[in-house]
C-alpha cells in the first residue's frame, strides 16, 4: 500500500470512527433525544456567560439561518434558552439550563477521559509528536476550508 492511501485511509477511519464513538458514548440515557450535533452547539454555548447567535455560528463554522434550526429544537427540548439583550432588541443570546449544562458536562467528561486513554497510551515524546502534527492538521484544513470559501 502507497503511502498517500494509506494517510487517506487512516484520516477517514478516524474521523469515521471518532464520530460513531463520540455518538453511541454521548447519545445515551437523559441525552438520547438529542443529536450528536446538538452536543456540539451545546458545547459552542458553553457554560460562561451567555452568547450571541453569530458567536454560536462563528464558533461552529455555520451560519446563522443553519444553527436558528438546531436552537429551536434545544430551546424546545429545554436544553438552551434565548434571551434579548437589553442593549439592543435585535441581539439574541443564548444560554443553557439546568438539563444543557448537564449535556455539556456529560461532553466534557467524554473527551476528558478519551485524552486521558490516549495519554496512556502514549509515552512523553509520542504525546508531543502528536500534539505538533495534529496542530499542522489543523492549521492546514483550515487553511484549505479558507481558499475554498474564498473560490466560492
Amino acid at each position: 500500500m502507497n503511502t498517500d492511501k494509506t494517510l487517506n485511509d487512516i484520516l477517514v477511519k478516524l474521523f469515521n470512527d471518532l464520530m460513531e464513538i463520540e455518538d453511541k458514548c454521548l447519545i445515551t440515557g437523559e441525552f438520547r433525544n438529542i443529536s450528536n450535533n446538538d452536543m456540539h452547539v451545546i458545547e459552542a454555548i458553553g457554560v460562561d456567560e451567555p452568547k450571541s447567535m453569530t458567536q454560536v455560528a462563528h464558533a461552529l463554522n455555520i451560519t446563522t439561518g443553519t444553527l436558528t434550526k438546531s436552537i429551536d429544537a434545544l430551546v424546545e427540548k429545554k436544553y438552551v434558552e434565548r434571551h434579548r439583550s437589553n442593549q439592543d432588541k435585535r441581539v439574541i443570546r443564548l444560554s443553557l439550563t439546568d438539563a444543557g449544562v448537564r449535556a455539556y458536562e456529560h461532553h466534557a467528561r467524554f473527551h476528558a477521559n478519551m485524552i486521558e486513554d490516549i495519554k496512556q497510551e502514549l509515552d512523553e515524546d509520542e504525546t508531543r509528536i502528536l500534539i505538533a502534527t495534529l496542530g499542522k492538521l489543523v492549521v492546514f484544513f483550515q487553511n484549505k476550508y479558507k481558499e475554498y470559501l474564498e473560490r466560492k
